[in-house]
């Protein structure tokens, strides 16, 4: 059958053998990058100029609809929800372990965490951990100004002058006495080592109890403990890394439905994993990955949700009505820029040339405008 458009090529003869300048002239190649870690399409269509086809199968042809619609190149990647920050508790000091609280239990500054020879461990605030003693005679340290400030912020200092320095005076060692006071502990003025707890929150849950009551102190990690905010965490595959940028926006679906605005606070090669659907850490598999780490905008929704599984959305750009075609459908001109080739209904052998604007591409899909419009009929190669 013969074909009136010149582009096309004679389905059941073999041209003349042309000159050899003419017959290494082919379209050139479009090649597309589609983003969202998927696979690049590479179209070569020498047919369109009617060059030879000697030695390829005949090509068949089909038409689609060119649709109307939304296109978006952000990508999304299986997560996480856990509590943020899981650190142990490693008793010091001596004495044997005679009271554990629950897994979940939320302590505050001030709190109890555990006991050892049936006195209180106590959780403070503080980046230091205790090392030493502090009491009437203590040399000057940042140690002491770490414990002088949760006195006078749980309220102990009240009259005293207390400043939040590194000298232990007699001020603070009444200060000390009010707080054991406090505590149903005998008011000796002198903090012991092991009898309190120096964690960077104010707050900590517990998140596993390492340890059995009547272990001695020292064996180990007594507890896990975590912030009470909830994080993201996600493993993203390596052609998808570089979409994660420290401070970038994603969004964060959760199981039970709705959505939560994040942003990536932290990239960890190999970061080890948490218990509780990530706690902040990944999968715990040992791998060599990458964890990214998202702070969430919404903690009251986060709570509601707890630990499960979330499908994180990183934020790329999108349009909207936007008329949409399979990037096979496009075809490289040779003076450059894209066509289609529109069909008169689902005959492809009628279709004409149209040259069009290349805009998104995503997900092996591209916007086009200029000439066609929605539900058209493009060609395509089967």
């Amino acid at each position: 059958m013969s074909r009136t458009d010149k582009t096309a090529a004679p389905a059941d003869s073999t041209p003349a053998r042309a000159p050899r300048s003419r017959r290494n002239v082919v379209v050139p190649l479009l090649l597309i990058a589609v983003l969202g870690g998927s696979a690049a399409f590479a179209v070569i269509r020498p047919w369109e100029r009617g060059e030879s086809t000697t030695g390829q199968a005949p090509v068949a042809y089909d038409v689609v609809a060119v649709e109307k619609g939304s296109l978006s190149t952000g990508i999304q990647a299986g997560g996480a929800l856990g509590f943020d920050n899981p650190t142990p508790v490693v008793a010091t000091g001596r004495g044997t372990l005679t009271a554990l609280p629950a897994v979940g239990t939320v302590i505050r500054t001030g709190g109890r965490l555990y006991e050892v020879d049936g006195r209180p461990v106590v959780l403070l605030k503080g980046e230091r951990p205790m090392w030493r003693d502090l009491g009437p005679g203590t040399t000057d340290g940042p140690d002491v100004e770490q414990l002088k400030r949760n006195l006078i912020e749980l309220g102990h200092a009240e009259g005293l002058g207390l400043a939040a320095d590194q000298r232990f005076t007699p001020g603070t060692a009444t200060a000390v006495k009010r707080w054991q006071k406090a505590l149903g502990m005998p008011q000796t003025g002198t903090v012991t080592l092991g009898s309190v707890v120096m964690l960077p929150q104010a707050t900590a849950r517990v998140q596993r109890v390492g340890a059995q009551l009547g272990a001695a102190v020292g064996t180990g990690s007594v507890l896990t403990v975590t912030s009470t905010d909830l994080v993201a965490t996600v493993q993203p595959a390596e052609n998808q890394l570089s979409r994660f940028k420290p401070n970038g926006k994603v969004t964060v679906k959760l199981t039970e439905g709705g959505t939560i605005d994040g942003r990536i606070r932290s990239l960890v090669r190999g970061g080890a994993g948490g218990e509780e659907g990530g706690s902040g850490g990944g999968s715990g598999d040992g791998s060599d990955k990458t964890t990214v780490t998202i702070a969430l905008d919404g903690q009251r929704l986060a709570r509601k949700s707890g630990p499960s599984s979330v499908v994180v959305s990183v934020v790329g750009d999108s349009v909207s009505d936007a008329l949409i075609v399979p990037v096979t459908a496009l075809l490289a001109l040779e003076g450059g820029g894209y066509g289609v080739k529109v069909a008169d209904g689902a005959d492809a052998t009628t279709a004409r040339l149209v040259k069009v604007q290349l805009g998104l591409v995503a997900d092996a899909k591209a916007q086009i405008s200029g000439g066609i419009r929605a539900g058209d009929q493009v060609v395509v190669p089967k």
